[in-house]
């Protein structure tokens, strides 16, 4: 019997960045996703010095629509297209999610999403640039 070459190879690996726009593209990112379209807690003042990963800043996006329906979104994207990520035989692949400043928006969509996906895609890490 012979060895399928793509049984030895390592796992593709998934990594969700959460950026800020206002500090530049990451460069690693194979694509990038804008979340500046969903409504910015910067704007509430006593969200402003929490982060995504903040129970109160997760609430707060939770109750809007469009943050339900942009995750669904992009879930639905993510899971169509892992298959040909895999199919191109990649070692790593980067879905990058970018706010203004990195701290809020983008940071609880890829938590929010990194949880969605666990399990359904190869293994899976999410950093926060902005937050480190």
């Amino acid at each position: 019997m012979t060895e399928n070459p793509t049984d030895s190879a390592p796992a593709t690996q998934l990594t969700i960045l959460s950026f800020g726009f206002k500090h530049g593209l990451p460069q690693e990112a194979d694509v990038v996703l804008d979340a500046r379209i969903l409504p910015n807690p910067f704007y509430v003042p006593e969200l402003r010095p929490l982060t995504g990963r903040d129970q109160e800043v997760v609430a707060f996006l939770e109750g809007q629509a469009e943050f339900g329906e942009f995750l669904a979104r992009v879930e639905d994207w993510a899971l169509w297209s892992w298959p040909r990520v895999l199919k191109a035989a990649r070692q790593s692949h980067t879905l990058a999610i970018g706010c203004t400043g990195g701290r809020h928006r983008s940071v609880a969509v890829a938590e929010a999403l990194a949880a969605r996906l666990e399990g359904k895609v190869g293994p899976l890490t999410v950093r926060h640039r902005e937050l480190l």
